[in-house]
């Protein structure tokens, strides 16, 4: 990988802390990490895990998530990493409310509006500000991440669904409109992956009914780790596959074709089965 930062949104725990570790490693890649503040000992940790194997790391607090938010932290990156620097931008925020869009107790417009900007609205807002500030290296590597709950009508979860949708077709607008600056921008959809996000949604219980619905939903019997997303992030930002652009990548290890298949044969299993 060439001289160059990475900026990875999101930096502090889970997706964005195993890419920022990952990426760190190579050799002249520096990473700006942005993140809320949450996780305040875990962003130290990852910085200290950076600089352990010899590279360099700076962890700036702020909220990505918003226009404002993204103005704030892109000044801040641009007195260090000054112009043309940034090979890499990881857009890794995972803030979104869940619940119901009308029925019920709905969610309040500030949840919609919160969930979409932190989700899709603030790829195009760092975008801007990249481009507009000369940040952008060539053949800089723009990337969101997106999951399978995109396509689904899973309960409670229409916001992340909706600005999941979002998200990737601003990554296809934005590809046509950055490619011919000669940088690239694709989405990279995965399963669920275990961090420590999942700890303040579910019981313990619940998570182990969790992986153990994902391994049988997996082909290959087991769930995703954030190390392999983090491999294959800093695979994407070689100059042999520069042909990616404007892509949904589907990382998902067949997770999704599972589930139909286990949707289909279960309904075909209750059809079949002798009533008592």
């Amino acid at each position: 990988m060439s001289e160059g930062w990475a900026v990875i949104l999101g930096a502090s725990a889970g997706t964005g802390a195993a890419i920022a570790r990952r990426v760190g490693r190579d050799p002249g890649m520096r990473v700006f990490g942005v993140h809320r503040g949450r996780y305040d000992d875990l962003a130290g940790a990852v910085v200290a895990d950076v600089e352990a194997k010899g590279g360099a790391m700076v962890m700036h607090r702020g909220d990505a998530g918003t226009a404002e938010g993204a103005a704030l932290c892109a000044a801040h990156l641009e007195a260090l990493a000054g112009p043309r620097s940034v090979r890499l931008f990881v857009h890794s925020i995972a803030s979104a409310s869940v619940g119901h869009l009308a029925a019920g107790d709905p969610m309040h417009p500030r949840q919609i509006q919160k969930t979409f900007d932190a989700m899709a609205h603030s790829f195009v807002y760092w975008a801007r500000e990249l481009l507009d500030r000369d940040l952008l290296a060539p053949g800089a590597r723009l990337l969101g991440l997106t999951n399978p709950l995109d396509t689904t009508l899973l309960g409670n979860t229409a916001l992340i669904s909706a600005s999941k949708a979002a998200l990737e077709v601003y990554i296809r607008h934005l590809a046509i409109e950055l490619g011919p600056l000669g940088h690239r921008v694709n989405l990279l959809k995965f399963g669920t992956v275990m961090t420590p996000a999942l700890d303040h949604v579910y019981s313990p219980e619940a998570l182990l009914r969790l992986r153990a619905n994902h391994e049988r939903m997996i082909p290959a019997g087991r769930m995703c780790t954030v190390e392999e997303i983090a491999d294959f992030v800093a695979l994407l930002c070689r100059p042999d596959v520069d042909w990616f652009n404007g892509a949904t990548i589907d990382f998902s290890g067949g997770m999704t074709l599972r589930l139909l298949d286990l949707v289909l044969n279960e309904g075909d299993a209750a059809k079949k089965s002798p009533e008592p």
